[in-house]
């Protein structure tokens, strides 16, 4: 801030802005009280759970990516997130220690019936639990970093999802450098940490309970391996009409 600035606005009885650098981070989401959580292991834990998350900037327009991303919860003052979009994805832009980026997690969801309270004079909602992390992405294009990066990317998914049989760090390393000049890494440290659980906890006990037990006899999002089979049929379906 330049002198003269700081010496004006205390003349105008109005305190000078900090450099916009220097600001926190605004809140990215609405949360009522009773929805606030800030138990930030909690909140690690359920980043952890539900690692494919949305990226999200503004510069130099507005872009949305859908990615896996893996959590350092050791680093920093609220923790460190990794990932990568692909080189080709102007998103790629925005990891410049500067601009601003919003990585959202989200965890189950589902409709919420009235009938399903003691009072059923009420209206339905929806509940959902979610979990938004603002920072500045800085990009990581040196080979080593990268492969660090998607090591670290890869084993937490093949231990979790998968039978742990895959290790991307056995690759020769002439097809794995080729595979990472298709993509740009990114690390971004939290520096505000928001958990939105709107779940109900407001409402008496009665009405948690019947909320627990009636989501639990409720119709089920279908899998993805139902989509994955689905969506398989209907494009062969399409092919064959073509042929």
């Amino acid at each position: 801030m330049k002198r003269r600035d700081l010496i004006a606005g205390v003349a105008g009885g109005v305190a000078a802005s900090p450099p916009a650098e220097a600001r926190p981070p605004a809140q990215t989401v609405y949360i009522p009280p009773a929805h606030r959580v800030e138990d930030v292991a909690l909140l690690h834990d359920f980043m952890e759970s539900y690692p494919f998350a949305d990226l999200i900037t503004t510069a130099p327009t507005l872009r949305i990516s859908h990615i896996p991303v893996w959590l350092d919860r050791k680093a920093g003052q609220h923790g460190v997130i990794y990932g990568h979009v692909a080189r080709n994805n102007p998103q790629s832009h925005a990891f410049d220690d500067h601009n601003g980026a919003v990585i959202v997690f989200h965890g189950p969801h589902g409709y919420i019936s009235p009938s399903w309270y003691e009072n059923p004079n009420s209206v339905p909602t929806w509940n959902f639990a979610a979990v938004h992390a603002t920072g500045k992405p800085h990009p990581i294009s040196d080979e080593t970093e990268l492969r660090t990066l998607l090591n670290g990317l890869v084993a937490r998914s093949e231990h979790t999802y998968a039978e742990g049989k895959y290790d991307f760090d056995r690759l020769p390393s002439e097809l794995a450098s080729g595979l990472m000049k298709g993509i740009v890494g990114f690390r971004m440290e939290i520096e505000l940490l928001e958990g939105k659980f709107k779940l109900g906890q407001e409402r008496s006990e009665a009405d948690r309970n019947s909320i627990v037990d009636h989501l639990r006899r409720a119709k089920p999002e279908r899998s993805l391996a139902e989509v994955t089979a689905a969506f398989y049929s209907r494009q062969k379906k399409n092919s064959d009409r073509q042929d």
